[in-house]
Formats: C-alpha cells, sequence, structure tokens
C-alpha cells in the first residue's frame, strides 16, 4: 500500500523534504513506519523519543495499523498559523494567519458589558535566545490539522473553565522583532476563571499544536527546542535492536 508522509520542523531539514509517497507492507503499523525512517536514516534516532506522530491530522499510537492512502505526519516536539479561518463556535475566534496580528482591534471586538475582566497574553518575538541576538523567526505548521487542534483547545477551555469568550490567534511566515506571535484573550466575568482559562490554553498549545520555530541569529539558525509532547500523543521509541527490520 502506498502513504503520503509529511515532514516538519527540523525532520524537514535533516531530510531535505517535507513530503513524499512511500511503499509498506498491508499490515504495516505507525511504529513500523517509523522504524523504516530510522533504518533509512539513522540521524533521525535522536528524534525518535520526541516525536509525535498523527495519521489523517489525528494523533495516532504506535501499534495502529495504516491504510492506503492515509496521509501520515511525523512531528518533532512543537514550539509554542494561510487565510483566515472561522471560530470554533458561536461566541469563539480561531485563526492562523500570516499578516500581523491587529492586538487593538482584537481587544476591542472581544469586550462586552457582561464581563468583569478580559485576560490577554501576547506572545511577542524577543530579539535574543540564550546570549544569541535574534535577527528574526519563522513559523510554519500542519496547517490543517494545527487549526483542528486550535478549535479543540478552545472547546476544551470552554468546558473546563467558566469563561464567555476565547479568542486565539497565531501567526505564520516570517515575524519581526517584536511583533505578536500567538495572541489569547479571555473574557468572562470573573478574572480568575479568566486568568486560570489562558494560562491553560498557552501552556497546551505550546505542547500539542503542530506548529514549530526557526530562529535566525547572525551566525546561523535553528528550529527551536520543543517541549515534550504529553504522553498519551508521544510516539514510542523504537528498540535499537529492531530499529532497522520490518515486520
Amino acid at each position: 500500500m502506498q502513504v503520503r508522509v509529511l515532514l516538519f520542523g527540523a525532520l524537514k531539514d535533516l531530510l531535505a523534504r517535507e513530503s513524499e509517497t512511500i511503499d509498506l507492507p498491508g499490515s504495516a503499523t505507525v511504529e513500523q513506519l517509523l522504524r523504516r525512517y530510522i533504518a533509512n536514516a539513522p540521524q533521525m534516532e535522536k528524534f525518535a523519543g520526541s516525536l509525535a506522530i498523527a495519521v489523517n491530522r489525528v494523533y495516532a499510537t504506535p501499534g495502529q495499523a495504516l491504510c492506503e492512502g492515509d496521509e501520515v505526519a511525523l512531528l518533532p516536539p512543537v514550539s509554542g498559523g494561510a487565510p483566515e479561518n472561522a471560530a470554533a463556535g458561536a461566541q469563539d475566534f480561531v485563526r492562523l494567519q500570516r499578516e500581523p496580528i491587529d492586538a487593538t482591534a482584537l481587544t476591542a471586538q472581544v469586550k462586552s458589558g457582561e464581563d468583569g475582566a478580559v485576560v490577554i497574553f501576547d506572545g511577542i518575538v524577543r530579539n535574543h535566545t540564550r546570549g544569541r541576538r535574534t535577527l528574526y523567526l519563522d513559523y510554519e505548521a500542519y496547517e490543517a490539522m494545527a487549526l483542528e487542534q486550535m478549535q479543540s483547545l478552545v472547546r476544551d477551555a470552554r468546558q473546563r473553565f467558566d469563561v464567555r469568550e476565547i479568542m486565539l490567534v497565531h501567526r505564520l511566515g516570517r515575524l519581526q522583532i517584536g511583533e505578536s506571535s500567538v495572541w489569547i484573550a479571555v473574557a468572562s466575568a470573573h478574572r480568575a476563571s479568566a486568568f486560570e482559562a489562558c494560562r491553560w490554553i498557552i501552556d497546551t498549545l505550546k505542547k500539542t499544536v503542530p506548529i514549530w520555530k526557526k530562529e535566525f541569529f547572525e551566525d546561523g539558525a535553528v528550529w527551536a527546542d520543543g517541549e515534550p509532547f504529553p504522553v498519551e500523543i508521544a510516539a514510542s521509541r523504537p528498540s535499537s535492536d529492531v530499529a532497522g527490520n520490518e515486520r
């Protein structure tokens, strides 16, 4: 059978391609596909313990069977989105975009007479990382899956916290120093719920939404180290003694 494999972030640079169609045995699993990549490109071994894998834009378990025509994404840890997109719910606003984020307009849009608080998180591109001067950043995403994950994140936040409205916007493409990369607003009758929801959204987004950041310095560029995927979505590391074998 044939499946389409998508590569992102540091994996894209390592393998010098963004996607490919590969042939697999009819009974192949997610774990066997990962073994195959490590066998053909041993330098991928350093990523194996930190990858997640998505099949048709849904996080997959290692033992999940693959089917003809599946879209499989190999996802390094994310760092944390290209047209405008619809909101996740009747009152919520979720967007991936390449144009600058207009925080003033969005703040005015989210406010309502029902609210006692609007809590905002504005993630900004800073001019340094670990002692190196940053020139600019490039953000890329597995866009269809990233948007779905952001929408799901907002729905989950509304179930967890007593809030009225959530806005979640993430940039893609090249960002200059001082520009907003991710912007979140949570409106609620009570400030405690708004603070808690806003913190939960950004912390969870940074671990689960497939968006990656490449940092450009005066002396080179690197993909930013991401936070580990949660255990429930991380791909299992294949054991070294079978990494080169197909079952």
